[in-house]
């Protein structure tokens, strides 16, 4: 089975993660596949919507840690780096079916969606401090320019879970929905932006991303180049290194200079 599922029904290319026995956790593979898929779908007149889900009863769990540290981004072009950029340069709507975890880029890759459902179990995380590493995929900009610095904060150095009652507050999903109205309630949207007319429909988000567009490129860029060398510091060495052994991390004694030793 792929780890990717897509399906084209009228003009909606509807895109499934499909690792549902690891929470769709996100390989090196699964990243360029999506981008590919993305930068086609631009390019295709007869798609005019994408609706993106998670299978199983998870969105995704962010990066498949095991994978990803055989690999870790650099400052240049990486997996999620190509990702990013289809999603950035993405012009037609994105609407995404949220159910059970959305951890870690789970939640980050959503903020460049269009509509986000939430079904009512769902759980979201941004575990990058206790990580080591950074907030990807613009983040590190627009969270805090969509609900505040401050509950931004809480969100990013902390990094605790939130539910989807929280998600909806904080303006991070468009709508909390029953579970098992989720995906019907998306696809209904779906349906509904599909016989928009296309060009007027792509001009709008042009317009509306426009004045953010140029700060979340530049935020991309300095994350990409701060995560190339958090992840390959001490303290991700360690917090990784306890994460697979399940166990809490010991940063005492660590010594970083100024924070960005390699």
């Amino acid at each position: 089975m792929s780890d990717i599922i897509t399906e084209r029904s009228g003009h909606i290319l509807r895109i499934q993660l499909n690792r549902p026995e690891k929470k769709n956790a996100m390989t090196s593979a699964m990243y360029l596949t999506l981008a590919d898929l993305l930068n086609d779908a631009a390019k295709d007149d007869q798609i005019r919507v994408v609706l993106w889900n998670g299978a199983g009863g998870s969105f995704s769990a962010g990066n498949d840690i095991q994978d990803f540290l055989k690999n870790p981004p650099g400052p240049g072009k990486s997996p999620q780096a190509e990702l990013i950029d289809a999603l950035i340069n993405f012009d037609k709507p994105i609407v995404a079916a949220v159910q059970g975890a959305a951890i870690g880029g789970g939640t980050t890759m959503l903020t460049h969606c269009d509509f986000v459902f939430a079904g009512d179990t769902a759980k979201f995380r941004l575990p990058f401090v206790d990580l080591a590493v950074v907030p990807e995929f613009g983040t590190s900009y627009s969270v805090p320019a969509r609900i505040g610095y401050l509950r931004a904060a809480e969100l990013v150095l902390l990094g605790l879970s939130f539910d989807a009652k929280r998600a909806a507050e904080l303006g991070l999903v468009t709508r909390v929905v029953a579970a098992d109205q989720l995906l019907p309630t998306a696809t209904v949207v779906a349906q509904h932006l599909a016989v928009k007319p296309p060009a007027a429909l792509q001009s709008r988000k042009r317009l509306m991303r426009s004045s953010t567009r140029e700060p979340v490129e530049r935020a991309v860029k300095l994350e990409n180049e701060e995560f190339a060398v958090r992840v390959r510091s001490a303290e991700a060495k360690e917090a990784f290194a306890a994460f697979i052994e399940k166990r809490k991390p010991n940063f005492e004694g660590i010594l970083e200079s100024k924070a960005r030793a390699a």
